[in-house]
């Protein structure tokens, strides 16, 4: 029998400050997991990609990783990483032919609305996107 509608799901993953690679491989294989035990892995292919792209961001431009946190709810998936920097990412001109630099692109085009908000002295960032319930 499958949870009500409006039933939410919701993990988060602690991840201190953490600032390398490896916590990034690990936040990826984690959003996989939550995607498979809510049977939505086949449709959370561009939550996979945002999730990595937000932590990645994280470790490069903002030191590290606090928290990592999936929220499925009315048919709605909600990837938020929190850091320890308060400034925001900032959406640039696309350059296509560029090496890297693609992040914020990247989730501004796949996410249905994504944002920011302050979280003690860093930030959580946020990206919404249509899933199935």
């Amino acid at each position: 029998m499958g949870s009500p509608p409006s039933a939410a799901h919701h993990r988060e993953l602690a991840l201190g400050e953490t600032a390398d690679l490896e916590a990034c491989s690990r936040g990826i294989a984690w959003v996989r997991q939550a995607l498979t035990d809510w049977g939505l892995l086949a449709q959370g292919q561009d939550a996979l990609l945002i999730a990595a792209e937000l932590l990645s961001n994280a470790v490069k431009h903002a030191g590290g990783i606090r928290r990592l946190t999936l929220t499925h709810r009315d048919g709605l998936l909600r990837v938020a990483v929190t850091d320890p920097s308060p400034e925001p990412p900032r959406l640039r001109a696309h350059r296509p032919d560029s090496i890297g630099g693609h992040g914020v692109f990247l989730v501004d085009r796949l996410a249905q609305r994504w944002g920011t908000r302050p979280n003690g002295r860093g930030k959580t960032v946020w990206a919404t996107l249509a899933l199935p319930r």
